[in-house]
């Protein structure tokens, strides 16, 4: 699976957009930005939808990541997590793809800000430079929703840009991985 992956790079984005590592404080009317990066991964169930989250993946190998990860899946299937797995969650990742979906209306997990479905992932034609010759790029589709009162529409397009970035050329992304 990819994830592991996904979740890394999602990771280093936040580094350089740390309002999407945000919650808001309703009861202070404040915006919280988070230093952990605790990913939340949406999981199908049989006992319903729940959101684990990986705890501080910056700190984290993607070895580590895809570890728990499993040990998160292995819970959630036998409805053993624990409130600690699904609770202080930063971010949310739901990966549609995995039951044929591709885009998709999120729902922000309050109070976090934002949130990311990811389609599935298929190759797909595309025209090279010159316009003329069609090859085969691999495309996964991304929904995004966030809170308006935190992430504008721009920093979130810029945001998955350089996420995006990380992803396309994991040779940058394995220069943060020290």
């Amino acid at each position: 699976t990819m994830m592991p992956f996904l979740l890394k790079a999602l990771s280093l984005a936040l580094e350089d957009f740390p309002v999407m590592n945000s919650s808001v404080d309703e009861g202070a009317k404040a915006i919280v930005q988070h230093a952990q990066h605790n990913i939340g991964c949406a999981m199908n169930t049989p006992f319903g939808l729940v959101v684990p989250n990986v705890k501080n993946v910056a700190k984290k190998s993607v070895m580590d990541i895809a570890l728990e990860l499993f040990r998160l899946q292995v819970l959630a299937q036998s409805n053993h997590l624990s409130p600690e797995d699904i609770s202080g969650g930063t971010i949310t990742v739901s990966n549609i793809g995995t039951i044929a979906g591709t885009y998709a209306s999120p729902v922000v997990h309050v109070p976090e800000v934002a949130i990311v479905a990811l389609g599935r992932a298929q190759n797909l034609p595309r025209f090279e430079g010159d316009g003329d010759v069609l090859k085969k790029t691999p495309i996964m589709p991304l929904s995004w929703s966030a809170d308006h009162r935190v992430v504008d529409g721009a920093t979130l397009a810029s945001f998955c840009k350089v996420w995006k970035s990380y992803l396309e050329s994991p040779d940058k992304m394995i220069l943060h991985l020290s």
